[in-house]
């Protein structure tokens, strides 16, 4: 089913250059870089080119941030008197080291113990507008609450990230998305509605009808998960729809590591004949990385509105520049529920290349490049969900997976089970052999590799579920 209109001319457009989006948001800008001595009028932008200027940034903006949540805040502000730390200590970025990290299970606790939504408030309750609660993939969901100005500010780095992934003015952008209390992409779709794109809601629609939905709007820009841009591909084959005829030019995923896993990126990128850009966040933390249209591989972080550090996930410190270790972040825009040296469980590498653009933030090699909470010991090899994602996307007839961890005899064991395409639905015994053939090549170490009819294995609107645990 081929695009038609304005918007098929788009499909094959493939500048190179990241176009400026100079409009701002309609409410509140802060796209200018806050109390520079040198200038007034230095743009977020122009900062990213000089890391004198980025740093800042980032300390004045953590000092204006801890000035007013100290005492208001009372999880932060009990939490720092009980590690005996003062914020009016904290005169340069390396003093933030000397606060202590907070962890998500503080965070629930917190929720538990001061029901509905915990101590980490900085203002009365008038003052907040917006209620989003995490997804609940790793546990027990957590709400979080936004002031009208931390909900401009999370706009601003939706208006950075859509800046550094080249959206352009002409971008349609559909989200197949439920629009349900999960934060997911309601950020995004707001944030393209305030620099004046077209936003296509794609809640409370089946699959079948979203990409109906998708195509008669001309939509150019899809935002999702990996997992679910897979799947509308699949529901498409069955449908005798052609995604590569369709408007899309461009797919923003996030919310699971697919779109940094080379395979899996591939493999989208085939079936919709689309770039594939990925970009990270959390609910608790805001959208705070990107991949740039000029940058493939790995994603830049907005340093103007975080600090991060990369650490070792077990000493909590700092690993040599350019070796993997687990990202920290403090957020410096969402002062009314703010994050100081938040433990993201995320694995990410910093690159030690010269930025082609001339880009002074940090970039991060490879992207998120797994989760330390995520990992298993499997006959002495460490092994990640996304390593094994990695190999079973390069299969072309295993259609979809599911990881599960056993215990025997006191000892981790590693049991896939492969679902196969359509086309190769009377292969199941060769594509089971296939999958173990190649994971006992890539991984190491043979694992137990089971089959599955087409369709019995689940599909996901949302993050994918595909890794158990006993």
């Amino acid at each position: 089913m081929p695009a038609t209109g304005w918007a098929n001319s788009r499909k094959n457009h493939t500048s190179r250059v990241v176009a400026v989006i100079t409009r701002q948001p309609q409410r509140h800008s802060i796209s200018k870089a806050p109390n520079l001595d040198h200038s007034m009028t230095t743009t977020t932008e122009e900062v990213w080119q000089d890391r004198s200027q980025i740093e800042t940034v980032q300390l004045q903006r953590l000092q204006a941030m801890l000035r007013t949540i100290i005492p208001r805040n009372r999880f932060y502000t009990t939490k720092f008197e009980e590690a005996d730390v003062s914020t009016d200590d904290i005169k340069t970025l390396d003093d933030l080291s000397q606060l202590p990290v907070t962890t998500k299970q503080e965070l629930v606790d917190t929720q538990s113990e001061q029901p509905p939504y915990g101590a980490n408030l900085s203002f009365p309750s008038t003052a907040y507008t917006r209620l989003h609660q995490t997804s609940g993939t790793t546990g027990r969901p957590m709400r979080w609450l936004d002031t009208a100005e931390s909900w401009d500010w999370i706009m601003e780095c939706w208006r950075q990230i859509y800046q550094l992934a080249g959206l352009k003015d002409y971008d349609r952008l559909f989200f197949p998305f439920s629009f349900g209390p999960f934060i997911g992409f309601w950020a995004a779709f707001e944030g393209a509605s305030r620099l004046g794109n077209f936003v296509i809601a794609g809640g409370g629609m089946s699959t079948p009808i979203r990409l109906q939905a998708m195509i008669e709007n001309e939509a150019t820009v899809l935002c999702c998960t990996p997992t679910y841009a897979l799947r509308m591909a699949e529901v498409a084959a069955e449908q005798g729809i052609d995604l590569r005829e369709t408007s899309v030019r461009m797919l923003i995923v996030a919310g699971e590591p697919g779109g940094a896993i080379p395979a899996t990126r591939a493999r989208i990128e085939k079936a919709w004949d689309a770039r594939v850009i990925d970009h990270w966040g959390m609910t608790e933390i805001a959208s705070l990385g990107v991949e740039s249209e000029d940058r493939p591989g790995g994603m830049y972080l907005l340093e103007t509105e975080v600090i991060a550090e990369i650490v070792d996930p077990e000493t909590l410190q700092p690993v040599p520049h350019g070796e993997t270790g687990e990202l920290l972040i403090t957020n410096l825009g969402r002062v009314g529920s703010p994050l100081i040296r938040y433990r993201t469980r995320d694995l990410v590498r910093a690159g030690t290349a010269e930025d082609p653009a001339g880009r002074q933030l940090l970039w991060l090699e490879g992207g998120i490049l797994g989760r330390s909470d995520d990992m298993v010991t499997i006959r002495g090899n460490n092994v990640f969900p996304s390593s094994i994602e990695a190999v079973l996307r390069e299969l072309e007839e295993v259609a979809e997976f599911r990881i599960d961890v056993q215990t025997v005899r006191e000892m981790h064991e590693l049991c896939i089970t492969v679902e196969p395409t359509p086309d190769a639905a009377d292969r199941l015994e060769s594509v089971q052999d296939a999958a173990a053939k190649a994971l006992k090549q890539r991984l190491g170490f043979g694992c137990q590799v089971k089959g599955a009819e087409v369709g019995e294995l689940p599909r996901f609107e949302l993050k994918g579920r595909r890794f158990h645990r006993e």
